[in-house]
């Protein structure tokens, strides 16, 4: 910690900031990827399954490519290679190629001159289907047996495997057995966590553009204008590219509103048989991701292969339907947990079994398996755990990441056990948690290792603000508080494919106007990555802030960054933006020094200015001395990367998945209203304290703190992605594929945020900073279970909270005329006791 700035040393690091894109985004300015337009561009439409499993029979494009107006068609046996985000479980094409797996799978896609007609042609397209039995419950996939009654989704991974099987993972540590036998109190509970999807302001899109290097296959001209062909097909065949021999010539661009531009890139050349060196891929701005992003999608090779047909760019925007179908959001989870604790309230053996059901495909459902028990060993200590946990495929959209990726579910089902557990002992759950506080500088008991950790000071501040000693079991009937607790990763040990380069990576250059360009391929997604590099580099460097431009989201001339997911973005591209910002500073530093004739610890850079520390009335302005440096070492430029360090996790299988940098920590108290006629909850406030290490500019960390309180709010209260039958026998349908019908909280829903931060300033990350995006969610839906449970004394251990399932649970209890409130706990508070044995 010695290392880092203080609060005051900083210029801008710490300060109350606008977003470098604020105003462009506020003023309508930035162009999103279905903002860009190009001459000659095609529209395309992607034809999509109207069953949740079948085999295709034949798929006949003829009269659709015979109407006047329509440019190309591509189906699936046109790009066969197989792909997934994660290496090992590659089970997806761009096209479906012998079988369909969902309501909405893409069977066939059409460019057109414009989306009518791209439309009116999906329907002149023959496919003959053979329709197969369809699994909407994962317990019933994992029952099948794979004969001709009961055929897998997949064929079996391996061997001894139902083929719908994605992944099980069983690991335990301590002796779980022993200890739950031995526990004063056990408390056994069933949890479930309804699915729930991203619904970000913008669907998908994606732009491809085909230059080829010749003239045959259309482009750009020599004289600069654009030729196109009559109707060509693809330059080459797809999936034929082995090592850097290039089975297609040419350059293919393709723009996309992915939060993955790398990965993008790599699986568009690998599936479509390109030398990567002839593959771009640029990310305008994001209208919103969450997760829902972060891997490639079937628009983003269709519009890719189109183009290479036609010629011709091609654009593809879902609509809001096909985005629901796409998905990627928030696996059901059906947990069971039985968690035992000594009589003075300590943790002695925690034991899960988790079913996940994945839908149709694998996407990053390898991870979110083992994250739904890796991740759920901190902020407490726990001397035995053990987690059995099994991901389903089913014939429905295939489940991914969204905000939090894989432990916001198992947080729910843990944090209300913890409240069971506290009830049962006649402690103030704040309490319990306290004793259990793991401390700092230490290591889980599945070998995460832990550096900095405030959750102390998250559960002081949230009890303090919410009133918590003095409102607690004391508001009438119908009020309540609830208390929960969380932690998250800043970044993963280990990217999604093995290798030893870096992580993340920026170039910086320096002109001789002061100006500073910061060359990052971070994804910027409405996060603020772009102006945390744009601090970074002005604190670093001295400039004023209007005078660092970001240079992002192009793999043609950015250094490669992984993407923004796992919450990575702050802690390691911030530390390689200080790397190289850094390592030119010196330089400047340098160079002043010896025109001054004086050390160069003794030249500072800030304000615009080069400063003499012992007399900062002698200084030079930025651009002097940058051209100083120049004159003395040549152009001002550098790199920086970073890499995680290799100690942090255990020696097996699976260790690294869930080991971190460091770890975000976080307290909330809600409080909520319950109308015990109706069933309806309104959550009146939640009170969120985090702790981020250093908030390296406030207003961004409380915008993503009551950000993540809001979704999560949202899904305790109305998300669910659920399917149903059109009443014709067919199952798989999408209960609410539209913005109209899928509930989310508006304004007018939303509960009052208050947000209180917690800096642990952690040894490792950018001037101490850690994470502040998806933390902050978890302790919100738990937080509100256990606050209702406080308002009438019932237990809603199954998501949503919505006012059909709260009244059903109401009138199991007797009624409203039955309900009471929880008793108040008889034990007195030890906080003595607790507070000396927190700090082990």
């Amino acid at each position: 910690m010695s290392g880092h700035k203080s609060k005051s040393d900083c210029a801008i690091v710490g300060s109350r900031l606008r977003k470098v894109d604020g105003r462009a985004k506020a003023t309508g300015q930035a162009r999103f990827t279905d903002d860009l337009t190009f001459p000659g561009m095609l529209h395309g439409k992607i034809l999509r399954s109207p069953h949740p499993h079948a085999r295709i029979v034949s798929v006949d494009t003829t009269a659709a490519e015979a109407m006047e107006g329509v440019w190309a068609v591509v189906t699936g046996r046109e790009m066969p290679v197989p792909y997934g985000v994660i290496p090992w479980t590659p089970d997806e094409t761009p096209l479906c190629v012998d079988r369909v797996r969902y309501i909405g799978d893409g069977v066939a896609a059409v460019a057109a001159v414009d989306e009518d007609t791209a439309l009116e042609a999906l329907n002149r397209i023959e496919v003959e289907y053979e329709e197969l039995p369809a699994y909407l419950d994962p317990q019933e996939a994992l029952a099948a047996t794979g004969d001709e009654n009961s055929p897998f989704i997949h064929p079996p991974r391996k061997e001894g495997w139902n083929g719908n099987i994605t992944k099980k993972v069983h690991l335990d540590f301590g002796d779980v057995d022993g200890l739950m036998e031995s526990s004063h109190v056990v408390v056994e509970g069933e949890y479930f966590f309804q699915g729930s999807t991203h619904a970000p302001m913008e669907p998908h899109c994606a732009i491809g553009l085909w230059e080829s290097d010749g003239r045959e296959a259309g482009g750009l001209s020599t004289a600069g204008g654009w030729t196109f062909p009559e109707k060509p097909g693809m330059g080459g065949e797809p999936g034929k590219h082995e090592g850097n021999a290039p089975s297609v010539r040419g350059k293919l661009t393709v723009w996309s509103s992915t939060q993955v531009p790398h990965y993008v890139h790599r699986e568009l050349s690998r599936v479509l048989g390109l030398d990567p060196a002839r593959v771009r891929v640029v990310q305008p701005p994001v209208g919103g991701a969450f997760g829902g992003k972060s891997e490639p999608f079937d628009l983003e090779f269709c519009v890719a292969a189109l183009s290479m047909k036609t010629g011709r760019p091609v654009k593809i925007l879902y609509t809001r339907e096909e985005l629901f179908y796409s998905h990627r959001g928030r696996h059901p989870f059906h947990m069971t947990y039985r968690t035992g604790a000594s009589a003075d309230g300590r943790l002695r053996s925690v034991d899960a079994r988790i079913v996940l059901d994945g839908g149709a495909y694998a996407s990053f459902g390898l991870v979110t398996t083992y994250y739904s028990g890796q991740l759920l060993t901190a902020p407490y200590h726990m001397p035995a755990y053990r987690f059995d946990s099994v991901r389903s495929y089913t014939n429905k959209p295939a489940c991914g990441p969204k905000r939090g990726h894989g432990s916001v579910q198992p947080r729910f089902a843990f944090e209300v056990q913890l409240d069971k557990v506290a009830e049962a002992l006649e402690m103030d759950p704040v309490e319990l948690r306290r004793v259990n506080f793991m401390g700092e500088n230490t290591r889980t008991v599945n070998e995460l290792r832990v550096t900095s950790n405030g959750f102390l000071e998250c559960l002081d501040a949230v009890e303090e603000a919410s009133g918590w000693r003095e409102r607690w079991r004391r508001l009438p009937l119908g009020r309540g508080l609830g208390v929960a607790g969380s932690c998250y990763i800043s970044g993963t040990n280990y990217p999604v494919y093995p290798n030893e380069m870096p992580q993340s990576a920026v170039q910086i250059q320096i002109d001789r106007s002061g100006r500073v360009a910061v060359f990052s391929g971070a994804s910027e997604i409405g996060q603020g990555v772009d102006s945390m590099v744009a601090y970074v580099a002005a604190e670093e460097l001295g400039v004023p802030l209007d005078y660092v431009r970001v240079y992002a989201g192009d793999t043609d001339f950015t250094p490669v960054d992984l993407g923004a997911y796992s919450s990575r973005v702050t802690f390691m591209l911030g530390n390689a933006c200080l790397d190289a910002a850094r390592s030119l500073r010196r330089r400047v530093q340098d160079a002043v020094a010896e025109f001054w004739a004086c050390r160069p610890r003794h030249v500072m850079l800030a304000g615009g200015w080069a400063l003499y520390a012992p007399d900062t009335e002698r200084k030079l302005p930025i651009r002097e001395a940058f051209q100083l440096a120049e004159a003395a070492g040549g152009t001002l430029g550098a790199t920086g990367w970073y890499n995680t360090p290799k100690d942090i996790h255990g020696e097996y299988r699976g260790g690294t998945i869930g080991a971190s940098p460091a770890y975000s920590f976080t307290a909330h108290v809600a409080e909520v209203d319950v109308d015990v006629d109706t069933g309806f909850v309104t959550v009146v406030k939640i009170w969120i304290a985090h702790d981020c290490g250093r908030a390296l500019n406030p207003v961004l960390v409380e915008g993503q703190m009551e950000g993540s309180a809001y979704m999560g709010a949202a899904e305790a209260l109305m998300e669910e992605q659920i399917f149903k039958s059109d009443g014709q026998g067919r199952e798989g349908l999408h209960n609410a594929p539209s913005l109209l019908d899928y509930k989310l909280p508006t304004s007018l829903d939303t509960p009052e945020l208050e947000s209180l931060i917690v800096e642990s300033l952690d040894p490792e990350g950018p001037y101490g900073a850690k994470e502040a995006g998806e933390g902050p969610l978890h302790p919100s839906i738990p937080a509100i279970a256990n606050a209702i449970h406080d308002a009438v004394g019932i237990r809603m251990d199954s998501l949503p909270f919505s006012p059909p399932r709260v009244w059903r649970a109401i009138q199991e209890a007797g009624g409203p005329g039955a309900l009471s409130k929880p008793p108040a706990p008889t034990r007195p508070k030890q906080e003595e006791v607790a507070h000396a044995t927190t700090r082990r």
